[in-house]
């Protein structure tokens, strides 16, 4: 009996979900403004450090219906990362979860008035210990991208550059 309910509740939420997809003539969900902000991210990147060596790879997909912005970071070491980006109605603030070795950003923020996106919170170590950490990714004139990311430094009470990496597209 359970089972049977479960796949009858699952195939309706398919049928509605592709219903909503397909010619209801409704745009996308998180197709405004708000939800578009971080399109410059979009793409398939070559990544570079300050020295203009290679850093990487990263691929930015927009998936679910417009509403999460994916990304698959490779280095050129071969260790990867992915994150998961989404706009939050509720708070109005966008969102980042990134996963790379059990190690775990969290942060929020926004578009400040220049363009750059802007987020902070913490970064969570395997080990344990914690730190606030931020980052910013700010579009260039050229059509690459700058991202930037800072941990806290309890011990000297500044910021340490983590990441400053130039995205340009592969």
């Amino acid at each position: 009996m359970y089972r049977k309910s479960l796949v009858t509740a699952l195939a309706a939420i398919g049928l509605s979900a592709g219903a909503n997809a397909q010619g209801s003539g409704q745009p996308e969900p998180c197709s405004s403004p708000p939800y578009e902000a971080f399109d410059f991210w979009l793409g398939e990147w070559t990544v570079t450090d300050l020295a203009e060596q290679p850093a990487g790879t990263n691929i930015i997909t927009k998936e679910e219906r417009g509403c999460l912005i994916v990304e698959h970071w490779t280095n050129t070491a071969g260790g990867t990362g992915q994150s998961y980006n989404y706009y939050d109605p509720g708070d109005k603030k966008w969102h980042q979860l990134w996963v790379s070795a059990g190690s775990v950003i969290e942060y929020s923020g926004g578009i400040n008035q220049r363009g750059h996106m802007l987020l902070e919170g913490e970064i969570k170590y395997r080990n344990g210990t914690t730190f606030p950490f931020r980052g910013s990714w700010v579009p260039n004139d050229d059509g690459s991208v700058t991202q930037h990311f800072e941990q806290y430094n309890p011990e000297t009470e500044e910021w340490d550059d983590w990441f400053i990496g130039t995205y340009r597209k592969s």
